[in-house]
């Protein structure tokens, strides 16, 4: 038989459930604006029937209810929504950082301008068909000599500030570093926090929030995957329980954060600019392999993302060439690498036919650019020689004693079409120049289209970093604008709950002052007969 007060319990229960769904209302109203914020909602259920089915009762019919309670506050998000987010926030990282690194390359290249490289070997070029003309004009003379320094000053510009950008490049990397190995810190912090809570039966939604959020901040640097890993205990059916952050390495995966331990990203080979034994700075002559969690991982296995294209722009190391020197490959050391085998190509050939040739006192034998001993470092360290200081030295004749001979300041004018392909090349009243001899760092096409092909090779991947990251950030877009609409706070939505469980509230009270009366009725209006 049913207790005289069960219709109180009842709605006492649906009253302090209204109550909790009010109160997770609010809080989701509350949060509308937080950053990373995911709208809770409480999960209904009702409590179980009067008589309570048991082996000596079966599932009778009409038993009677008994109520609802609040079972759980439950955050609504969607697993496979994170995962595609994360995978496209790694590909914006890497493509934003390569497009960045390009960028700032071509605003050092600066071509096609008036002040490139092309422009000031153009104008040196043309010097010299002048002097072909007036071989005896000083001007002339001091016209090419002019124009050779703004050469040689024009490669020591770009070599100095690919080589500063470059550098930075390596600083923005410890940076990154150093971040990512703090969120790495962070979530394993957070897991800790949860690993206390859920045993006890309750969910953190509020730090599952900021576990997300930092792990949506460490899938811009590099690519992960997350496992969720049981707390044990008394923990809810929905509970999430601590994450298992890793990458992929081949078939391998590597852990950077497994439950409450953390790991750290460093360079073996680096430096340690903060005193925090690890080494966040990478090496300058480029990046070998990167310690991950106690797994070396090289830099052809690293996932995208931001870490990545900074990497590559820096330059790392790929085996090692003839001589036993490592390979470095990368945007910013292929650029000047180019730099320094045009420098030395140009240079070497130039002095070559200069050599050869007499200037207005007869001189032969005499370089025009110095500071080519070796190919690496040639654009920086090429030079006028001192002998051009006097102008008398430049060798525009092909023979001693024709002072108005301009022929030899033709066949100078001439190396920047000379094909690098040729073993020996035939100038004009008899010059040769045997280019096996030379041994030149650049074998085909010639001076002026190897530089050529270089711009509009940085051109295509300036474009295509630029499309990509356009695509990326598109992408990314949408879903996250698919992740907003499962997860962020709709204050329309929250508008009619909150009415809904207003209403709710309202009658489970209006209940109470229903049975209220009845029992009123019940205990002072019955039994009253005779008196």
């Amino acid at each position: 038989m049913l207790s005289t007060f069960h219709g109180l319990e009842a709605a006492r229960r649906a009253m302090m459930a209204q109550q909790a769904a009010l109160y997770t209302t609010g809080h989701n109203i509350a949060n509308a604006n937080t950053e990373g914020y995911t709208r809770q909602r409480v999960q209904l259920e009702a409590t179980p029937p009067f008589p309570i089915p048991g082996l000596n009762r079966p599932n009778i019919p009409g038993q009677m209810g008994t109520g609802v309670e609040a079972k759980s506050v439950e955050r609504v998000r969607e697993y496979f929504l994170d995962v595609q987010y994360r995978g496209e926030n790694s590909k914006l990282g890497y493509w934003e950082a390569r497009a960045d690194a390009v960028a700032k390359m071509e605003d050092i290249m600066n071509e096609p301008s008036d002040s490139g490289l092309a422009k000031t070997m153009d104008q040196f070029w043309q010097a010299l068909q002048d002097l072909s003309t007036h071989p005896e004009n000083e001007g002339a003379r001091s016209v090419v000599r002019q124009r050779g320094l703004a050469v040689t000053e024009t490669f020591h510009y770009l070599s100095n500030s690919l080589t500063q950008i470059r550098t930075d490049l390596g600083t923005q990397i410890g940076v990154t570093v150093t971040e990512v190995n703090s969120l790495l810190k962070q979530i394993s912090d957070i897991n800790a926090r949860i690993a206390e809570i859920e045993p006890n039966g309750y969910l953190p939604n509020d730090l599952y929030d900021e576990r997300d959020r930092l792990v949506d901040e460490l899938s811009k640097f590099i690519d992960i995957q997350v496992e969720n890993r049981p707390v044990g205990g008394n923990a809810s059916k929905a509970a999430e329980g601590m994450y298992d952050v890793y990458i992929r390495n081949g078939n391998e995966k590597v852990y950077l954060v497994q439950g409450r331990n953390a790991s750290s990203i460093s360079f073996p080979d680096g430096s340690d600019v903060d005193g925090d034994n690890v080494n966040e700075v990478p090496p300058d002559t480029g990046v070998g392999a990167l310690d991950m969690g106690g797994t070396t991982v090289s830099v052809s296995s690293l996932p995208n993302g931001n870490l990545r294209g900074l990497v590559e722009g820096y330059g790392h190391k790929d085996g090692t060439d003839a001589n036993g020197q490592p390979i470095v490959k990368g945007l910013y050391p292929g650029m000047l690498a180019n730099l320094d085998k045009l420098a030395y190509t140009f240079g070497t050939l130039f002095n070559a036919v200069h050599e050869q040739g007499h200037g207005l006192n007869g001189n032969t034998g005499i370089a025009f650019f110095s500071g080519l001993n070796q190919v690496n470092g040639a654009a920086k360290m090429i030079d006028l020689a001192s002998d051009i200081d006097d102008l008398a030295n430049i060798a525009a004749a092909t023979k001693a004693g024709q002072s108005g001979n301009g022929n030899n300041a033709i066949n100078l004018a001439n190396v920047r079409s000379l094909l690098l392909s040729n073993t020996t090349v035939s100038l004009q009243d008899g010059i040769m120049v045997n280019l096996a001899s030379l041994r030149l760092p650049l074998t085909s096409g010639t001076v002026e289209t190897n530089y050529q092909g270089w711009i509009g090779q940085l051109g295509v991947a300036g474009e295509q970093a630029n499309r990509m990251k356009s695509n990326s950030e598109i992408l990314r877009q949408s879903v996250e604008e698919k992740r907003q609409s499962v997860s962020s706070v709709s204050l329309d939505e929250e508008m009619m709950n909150m009415i809904k469980f207003q209403h709710a509230y309202n009658a489970a009270a209006r209940q109470i002052t229903v049975i209220d009366e009845m029992l009123d009725k019940i205990i002072n209006g019955m039994g009253v007969v005779g008196r």
